[in-house]
């Protein structure tokens, strides 16, 4: 097939043809695929009786006088014998009630179903581009409000791909925006006229299986998207005090779409939900459509199916307690999962640190102690726990010798064998069909009890905010993830599980570190405004072999810093004695960083960024001149463009997305430092560079990520 453009107005092919008439023969079709939503228009007041719809005559009076076929090969075929008028088919139907020529039937008709002024109309220059082989659509699906209206159009294609597998793919026309866009919130459910008046509704993945049950006269409904529909985006309201009965596709997403979906539907106030479980021996993907086409009576295998219930979640929102009441309470404080608390039942923890500090090696001794109930640097598990470690950063064969070289006492290993779960690296992003093939996985890998831990390791490589563009930096976009995966996740397996985060640090003046270990960590500040219980390691001296091992607890009281080692293989926390030489090392190094005056200038840009203040190369020479022993304006400025030159200080130039003015008279823009975070409109923002200074010329150059910070400490020109 040639490369063309796809015009959604080649649908209109479907019931027109060369010369614009509509083609009665497809438009016959279409009307027996609606002949519910053609009769109940036209004769509200009749009823289906098996095969058969009966109504007191034409003018739509209740009886039985007038009885039509509603078998697929004889739609429409009937009589009214309390006039013997006889009818052919539907559109004879439409004629003899609306009281209209054949011409303006078949007009009013195409024009009722959304194929005739309803229909979208695209200029060819806002032709939607589609792949050479994906070929025309194959169905058309119209989405309409409460009153018929269309709002949405859903074209299906299927194709073969280069393998000579069966594909498919849509494509949406949003008739209110006249845009191929989907709305972005309040997306109406499909077959709303159909389902206005139903008692029990059953929602499926999609529109091809929902009219499957539409054409066996079953009020039957679907979601824009299928299984990747977005619950939170969705009018669920039409399912208000309906019976709903949910026919998953037969996979993964399937399930997570109908468990998904059920909850939705219930905080839409729906009279009662419940999952169709699917007969045993089904292929993948098998859905409602399949069961039709294989001959099935579907509405007895609706009647007859085990429906899994889907409990209400509770309503957290409004409990309230008296100051009486929790004096009054002693009853004993849940059990930690990890003590003292710095895992607690449903709590977050995050646990950070820089690359090559030994996260990976750490988090595998810790999570065998817990799986075996062992206590680890003295965090204590209160029985053998289950632990399952989604790990998306090492290769199977690489993480089986990490595994192998622990040199983990072999009784301890024994006890934490069918406990401790790891998967190899996970090449997938925890987005809706991602968050589905997870939680079968860990169904799978604990078929009898839910596991107690759940980690992901490392975030970053498997953040999904939401939106294709959206990364970790993004405050919306980390809370979207916190809230709509990892929660989503938790709750889909065991509640009251503690989950880890493995997250990754960006580089720090140490001084900071000290001061805040927390604010190491990458990413926006909604993650730190998250978590219960914080973690993090770090290595205060590249030359030496001890960490320090930083808590931050929301739960529970403080606790100091341990200092580790790696001692024999085995993970140790040093002695007193130790601890003090270490820190007293540890602070000659600060005391010594401190007194350098490239510190101070950074220290000083950070801080003042804190308050709202950014300046320019220039301006900072001439505010901070002789302050700080910072020295003299000329001085002050050598000392920036070697810091610059060295990658300690880089410059933003979008100074309008922070709110401010751009600067005059540079071509730099504002000087930032790595992890500067601005107060704007009483709210911290990150401040991420947009270019550097080129170390030969002198120039500013752009910057490729952001987030990469590489310094260059090849002699001290300051």
């Amino acid at each position: 097939m040639a490369s063309e453009e796809l015009d959604f107005n080649d649908a209109r092919r479907q019931v027109h043809d060369t010369r614009g008439k509509i083609d009665v023969v497809r438009l016959k079709e279409r009307m027996a695929d609606c002949y519910r939503q053609i009769l109940d228009h036209l004769l509200p007041n009749g009823v289906y009786v098996g095969e058969e719809f009966q109504c007191g005559d034409v003018y739509g009076a209740p009886g039985e006088s007038l009885k039509l076929s509603v078998r697929k090969n004889k739609m429409g075929v009937g009589e009214d014998f309390a006039t013997g008028q006889k009818f052919g088919d539907l559109i004879d139907v439409w004629k003899a009630v609306q009281h209209e020529d054949y011409a303006t039937a078949i007009k009013n008709i195409a024009d009722f179903l959304g194929l005739a002024e309803h229909e979208p109309k695209v200029p060819k220059t806002k032709a939607v581009k589609s792949s050479p082989d994906i070929g025309p659509p194959v169905a058309q699906y119209n989405y309409t409000d409460a009153k018929g209206d269309i709002q949405l159009v859903v074209y299906r294609h299927e194709f073969s791909d280069a393998d000579g597998k069966r594909k498919k793919s849509f494509r949406i026309w949003n008739a209110v925006t006249r845009k191929a866009e989907a709305p972005r919130s309040n997306r109406p459910l499909y077959n709303l006229h159909g389902i206005a008046d139903a008692d029990r509704v059953v929602l499926t993945e999609g529109e091809k299986a929902a009219n499957a049950l539409i054409a066996a006269a079953i009020p039957a409904t679907s979601a824009l998207c299928g299984a990747n529909a977005p619950a939170d985006k969705t009018d669920w309201s039409p399912l208000a005090g309906k019976h709903l009965l949910i026919w998953p596709d037969n996979d993964a997403p399937g399930l997570f779409f109908a468990q998904a979906a059920a909850k939705a539907a219930l905080a839409a106030k729906a009279a009662s939900v419940g999952i169709i479980s699917i007969p045993e021996g089904k292929s993948e993907g098998w859905d409602a459509a399949d069961a039709s086409d294989e001959g099935m009576d579907v509405r007895a295998l609706i009647d007859a199916a085990t429906c899994a219930p889907v409990e209400p979640p509770p309503n957290v929102f409004l409990s309230a307690y008296s100051m009486r009441e929790y004096l009054a309470d002693t009853s004993p404080m849940p059990e930690d999962l990890i003590a003292p608390r710095i895992l607690t039942p449903g709590g977050l923890a995050i646990f950070g640190g820089a690359p090559k500090v030994g996260k990976s090696d750490f988090l595998l001794c810790l999570f065998v102690h817990m799986a075996a109930g062992v206590p680890f640097l003295g965090m204590t598990p209160p029985r053998k726990l289950r632990v399952f470690v989604l790990q998306a950063e090492i290769q199977y064969h690489y993480l089986r010798e990490r595994i192998q070289e622990l040199r983990i006492d072999l009784t301890i290993a024994e006890a934490a064998f069918d406990n401790l779960v790891i998967t190899p690296q996970l090449k997938l992003i925890l987005n809706e069909v991602g968050l589905a093939a997870i939680i079968d996985l860990i169904r799978q890998k604990f078929s009898a009890l839910p596991p107690d831990i759940i980690v992901i390791d490392p975030l970053r490589n498997v953040f999904d905010g939401g939106d294709g563009e959206a990364n970790e930096n993004d405050n919306n976009a980390m809370l979207f993830f916190l809230q709509k995966r990892v929660e989503a996740l938790r709750d889909a397996i065991n509640p009251n599980a503690g989950v880890i985060i493995a997250h990754h640090t960006s580089k720090m003046p140490k001084k900071l570190i000290e001061d805040d270990p927390f604010r190491a960590l990458s990413g926006a500040n909604a993650l730190r405004g998250y978590y219960t219980s914080g973690l993090l390691l770090f290595r205060p001296d590249e030359t030496r072999s001890e960490r320090l091992l930083y808590f931050e607890l929301r739960n529970g009281e403080a606790l100091p810093l341990k200092i580790i080692d790696k001692i024999g293989g085995q993970w140790v926390e040093l002695d007193r004695a130790q601890q003090r030489l270490v820190r007293q090392d540890y602070s000659q190094k600060l005391d010594a960083e401190r007194r350098r005056k490239h510190d101070v200038i950074l220290q000083v840009i950070f801080d003042e960024a804190l308050q709202g203040r950014v300046y320019t190369s220039a301006q900072f020479a001439q505010v901070f001149e002789n302050k700080g022993g910072l020295g003299a304006e000329r001085t002050i400025r050598e000392r920036l463009s070697v810091l610059a030159s060295k990658g300690y200080i880089k410059y933003f130039q979008n100074a309008d997305e922070y709110g401010l003015r751009k600067p005059a008279r540079t071509k730099f823009g504002y000087v930032c430092v790595e992890n500067m975070d601005l107060q704007t409109l009483g709210d911290l923002r990150r401040v991420l560079p947009t270019h550097y200074k080129c170390r030969s010329t002198g120039t500013p150059l752009p910057v490729e990520n952001p987030e990469d910070w590489n310094y260059h400490d090849d002699g001290d020109a300051a």
